[in-house]
């Protein structure tokens, strides 16, 4: 396999199994899990909070491998997405993720707010990127629907966020956003890998072609 399809096969199969484990912790822990923060599920005491932050950086891992697959300046917003993402993984924030001014807060609480907010935002404008300057028509359409849908739902969470703090709403929100974002992700690395496969395949036929029909018997 060569690294025009590994690279694809692995970003979108790291967000994948990552989007997944962080879902199963979230769904584990107490109470429903269409309360809250979704990065509760990964705050000190949770059963899973382990899984969730592990899963965190799969898939932010996961984003950063797709920056390879991709032209500037989405590769380079892809990669700073990544990089907030894993901090947003590593730095955990305290019980019930508090925000200002609603809340008392911690440093950890601000510095992971900060990272997945802005990671958000940046992916957001990846994605606003490859609808811009991919040269694939199909992933420019995905990338189209994919910014059409985050920039009103992001821009709507923060208002919630900024204004009236937790909320349902908010938490609703989130996960679609969530979901929006893996989504999308997911099908430009399947995307990515298909198109490249087929690439490979037909140079290696033509490539091909030729030996065949010199070794022929004339």
């Amino acid at each position: 396999m060569t690294r025009s399809r590994i690279l694809p096969a692995v970003a979108g199969l790291a967000v994948l199994v990552g989007a997944a484990v962080m879902l199963v912790a979230l769904v584990a822990a107490p109470g429903s899990w269409f309360a809250g923060y979704v990065s509760e599920a990964g705050t000190a005491g949770q059963r899973f909070a382990g899984a969730y932050r592990t899963g965190l950086i799969a898939l932010a891992l996961g984003v950063g491998l797709l920056g390879f697959t991709r032209l500037w300046p989405a590769s380079v917003l892809l990669w700073v997405a990544a990089v907030l993402a894993g901090v947003s993984g590593v730095v955990s924030c305290s019980g019930g993720c508090p925000l200002p001014p609603f809340e008392p807060t911690t440093v950890a609480d601000v510095v992971h707010t900060a990272a997945s907010v802005v990671g958000m935002a940046v992916l957001a404008a990846a994605m606003a990127a490859v609808w811009w300057k991919d040269p694939q028509p199909l992933e420019r359409r995905v990338a189209a629907v994919a910014t059409a849908l985050t920039v009103p739902l992001g821009g709507t969470l923060g208002l919630t966020m900024l204004f009236a703090g937790r909320t349902p709403l908010g938490a609703a929100l989130e996960r679609i956003l969530l979901l929006v974002a893996v989504a999308w992700l997911v099908t430009t690395a399947a995307l990515t890998l298909v198109r490249n496969y087929v690439i490979v395949e037909s140079w290696t036929s033509k490539a091909a072609s030729p030996r065949s029909s010199s070794s022929s018997p004339s």
